[in-house]
């Protein structure tokens, strides 16, 4: 099979399609042994492909897990400030996997990891129709009619964010439980919304992203998602999203 070279990359797990070519432009890959330099190359199964020096790995199937971040972790490969990330917490066979997105250091919850970077990509783009769906800790007295203020979309401090569902779960005193759904995920987007118009967030549990959800898997835990929910889930992607009616299915 023919493709581009950043793909091929891609499909064996090292690293995104975007990555992919940025290594090539910094001169780190080979094709039969010369060094190419620009992403619109195509190779088959006969090229010989190398990253720094070493021979790409065979290309597995694609595959997908889904892993329970705790709070404190970092969705990085490393951190500057030596805080713990999700990478070095993972097998070490399974440390090669790329993010579907990300959750930020104080949030928890699901997260897909994929060997395949085209895929990551993909489920990640808004326009994949995956839904992020999240319980979320506020403080205050929850009014409804500032929550229905998301539903259009808001911009905050010149960042635009789109449509955001909101309802009230459970009111506790001066804090509540909201349940938000929403198709973007840019970066900090729950906390930036909900603090727009009126409620900080204290805890942020991310409980589905497009069909999968968190259920009941424990914090650190790893499960991988059977090929056939995976085959229905890309087959799914095209789908417009559906911010008022989506449920996550909830794989026990």
């Amino acid at each position: 099979m023919s493709e581009r070279i950043a793909k091929r990359l891609a499909r064996a797990g090292l690293c995104s399609r975007r990555e992919a070519e940025r290594w090539i432009a910094a001169g780190r890959v080979s094709i039969d042994g010369a060094l190419v330099r620009t992403p619109a190359v195509t190779v088959d199964d006969a090229s010989r492909i190398a990253v720094d020096g070493k021979a790409l790995p065979r290309a597995e199937r694609t595959r997908l897990w889904r892993y329970h971040k705790p709070k404190g972790v970092m969705t990085t490969r490393s951190d500057p400030a030596g805080r713990p990330t999700v990478f070095a917490a993972l097998p070490p066979a399974r440390r090669n996997l790329i993010a579907v997105g990300r959750l930020d250091f104080n949030s928890e919850g699901l997260l897909l990891l994929t060997n395949d970077g085209a895929l990551a990509r993909r489920l990640a783009l808004p326009s994949s129709g995956c839904l992020r769906r999240y319980r979320v800790r506020v403080r205050g007295r929850v009014d409804e009619t500032a929550l229905a203020r998301l539903a259009p979309g808001l911009t905050v401090a010149g960042t635009r964010y789109g449509p955001i569902a909101a309802r009230l779960e459970r009111q506790q005193a001066s804090n509540a439980w909201l349940e938000v759904t929403l198709t973007e995920g840019k970066n900090r987007e729950v906390r930036q919304a909900l603090a727009a118009v009126g409620y900080p967030v204290s805890r942020l549990i991310r409980i589905g992203f497009g069909p999968f959800a968190l259920a009941d898997l424990a914090p650190g835990a790893l499960a991988e998602v059977p090929l056939e929910e995976l085959a229905a889930a890309v087959t799914a992607a095209a789908a417009p999203p559906r911010l008022r009616t989506a449920r996550a299915h909830h794989r026990r």
